[in-house]
């Protein structure tokens, strides 16, 4: 269900992707699954090649042992000229076993075979030493090592095998992978819960936020106070700047409507005071009176756009496609005025078109309604500032009166129409961009000087 706010609107609605815990979380389940998956079938793989080549070896030496061993007899038999140490080669099915066999000779079996026999290859033996797994005893799967030499005195060639259950290396195989299956799982809720863990407590600074965000909402805190890590401090500092900064334009939207009410209550006040009394001149205190309140309204609605328009972070404006288009408005109005331009015309100040226009028609407006026919306007960029004069030949102002000026309805020369209120606006509408404006004497042309400062556009 939505809250409805105080004005009367409801808030604006926000897609939700999902919970940036449980997506932290199973990433980080995905990547701890895959790299123990991984780690453990190659760990099994070494692990399983070292207890079988460990096995092997076991053999190998029992091999080489018999090969050491054996000696052909008179009748071109083989025997050993001492008896193997293992005892297993004497039980039946012990479990290991040898032969010894070779083309038209009686197979050599240890007594552990009993009534069975290893089926040798000895019609094409390999000459290099042979390792396999062999399934010929149905009960019983073998590891089978075995190879063909020729010995002394013996023109034959003779296969020693060996074979051992693979029984014991099986068992040993299953207990090393089960000891890393419960190892390894144990690792992985242990990974698992540390990353929970570690997600939880990441996040917390932003449900902090959130509880921060909600005290301010029920009036409770005006900013978010509470400490918070170095990698949230920024965005919270940049939230309390927003509070900020909407805190200031709510303050400046009262003050002006204050500043009109209490502009207009006074007027408002003569009229209703002249109608009451039936006047006779009613006619003249009307029209009076409300041009005042029109150049009020007229001021604090062009301070009312400054301050909407500045909210916008982009705002930005070339001064001399907007100079040039006040030169032509303004030309038409005064065709006998003359107005020159000047200085760096890729200058960018940090306001919107729209008030820069404002800014700069007001100017030029007013050097050429009170000058002498000339007006020069130069541009230039000093440090951090981007400074607009325009200059006039007319009288000028006093050094007295030159602050006075900015008053609204103030007019020095009540001989020409006007409001009074073009330097008023202009200083106003400056200050919201953060420029200044200040008044001097024109040392070329002896007049005004008007230097508009207004920051640059970075």
């Amino acid at each position: 269900m939505s809250r409805t706010m105080d004005s009367g609107t409801s808030p604006a609605r926000v897609r939700s992707t999902g919970s940036l815990s449980r997506r932290m979380i199973g990433i980080a389940a995905l990547w701890i699954a895959v790299l123990l998956l991984g780690g453990g079938v190659a760990l099994d793989r070494v692990l399983r090649d070292a207890v079988t080549r460990n096995f092997d070896d076991g053999m190998s030496y029992v091999l080489t042992a018999m090969i050491a061993s054996a000696e052909i007899g008179p009748e071109g038999e083989v025997f050993f000229n001492r008896a193997l140490a293992d005892q297993r080669f004497l039980e039946p099915n012990s479990g290991l076993y040898y032969q010894i066999s070779a083309p038209g000779h009686e197979d050599w079996r240890s007594r552990s075979l009993w009534d069975r026999a290893l089926k040798l290859d000895t019609v094409h033996p390999a000459k290099d030493l042979r390792v396999y797994d062999s399934s010929q005893f149905p009960d019983e799967s073998l590891r089978v090592m075995e190879r063909t030499i020729m010995l002394p005195g013996s023109k034959v060639r003779w296969t020693f095998a060996v074979a051992q259950a693979r029984a014991s290396l099986d068992g040993q195989i299953r207990t090393l992978r089960s000891t890393l299956v419960e190892s390894f799982a144990l690792l992985g809720l242990g990974l698992f819960i540390l990353a929970t863990l570690q997600t939880f407590y990441g996040l917390r600074p932003l449900r902090a936020v959130r509880r921060e965000i909600v005290r301010m909402r029920t009036g409770a805190k005006t900013r978010v106070t509470e400490p918070m890590p170095s990698e949230v401090l920024p965005m919270v500092e940049e939230l309390n700047a927003l509070l900020a900064h909407n805190e200031s334009q709510a303050e400046e939207a009262r003050a002006h409507a204050g500043n009109l009410a209490h502009a207009l209550k006074t007027p408002l006040t003569v009229i209703m005071n002249a109608a009451s009394a039936h006047a006779p001149d009613l006619d003249e205190t009307v029209m009076r009176e409300a041009m005042t309140m029109r150049r009020q309204v007229d001021h604090h609605l062009a301070r009312a756009r400054a301050v909407g328009r500045r909210g916008t972070a982009q705002a930005r404006a070339d001064v001399w496609p907007s100079l040039t288009a006040v030169e032509r408005a303004i030309a038409r109005l005064f065709p006998d005025a003359r107005i020159d331009m000047d200085g760096d015309q890729s200058a960018v100040v940090r306001i919107e078109r729209q008030d820069l226009d404002e800014l700069l028609g007001n100017l030029i407006e007013n050097a050429a309604k009170y000058g002498g026919g000339s007006v020069f306007a130069t541009v230039r960029r000093t440090g951090e500032w981007v400074e607009i004069d325009v200059e006039d030949d007319g009288p000028g102002i006093p050094v007295a009166d030159r602050e006075r000026i900015f008053d609204r309805g103030v007019r020095l020369d009540t001989s020409k129409p006007g409001t009074g209120l073009g330097l008023a606006i202009v200083r106003d509408v400056a200050e919201i961009y953060g420029g200044t404006v200040e008044l001097d004497e024109s040392e070329d042309l002896g007049g005004l000087l008007v230097r508009l400062r207004l920051p640059p556009a970075g």
